[in-house]
């Protein structure tokens, strides 16, 4: 009894070897060479991954950020970071979503809180008028 327990477990063993050997985990690594036909230039470029901070985005993300700061009015610190989670989710380079984190974080009482997400969104920032917001936090 116990000998076919023993080529039972063995059997079972190889079984899953082979099984293991037949299937692959990982993406072939080599990529095919595009050829272009003699006389035709260069084959046109791919079309750019979606941006982060493109029109599209900031569309997505704006009216989270106007949820934020209104129930950050009303003191609902939660919800407010809720919906700022969710717009960084969608643009995580706006510095408009770090300087609405960063108002939330002053106005619940976490100072230090709100100038380090104001020193982040310094990272991001494209205007002055944002700019000058985000370094009124930075102490």
């Amino acid at each position: 009894m116990t000998f076919i327990r023993a080529i039972t477990g063995s059997l079972i063993l190889v079984y899953a070897v082979v099984l293991a050997g037949c299937s692959s985990l990982t993406k072939p690594t080599d990529s095919v060479p595009v050829k272009t036909p003699a006389g035709e230039g260069v084959p046109a470029p791919m079309p750019e991954a979606h941006r982060s901070g493109s029109p599209s985005a900031s569309a997505a993300w704006k009216p989270l950020l106007e949820k934020a700061q209104y129930a950050t009015r009303r003191g609902d610190y939660e919800q407010a970071f809720a919906y700022l989670e969710r717009a960084q989710r969608i643009d995580p380079d706006s510095a408009e979503v770090y300087l609405g984190m960063a108002q939330a974080h002053r106005a619940r009482g976490d100072s230090a809180r709100a100038s380090a997400t104001a020193e982040r969104g310094l990272l991001y920032c494209t205007s002055n008028r944002l700019c000058d917001a985000l370094r009124g936090f930075v102490q």
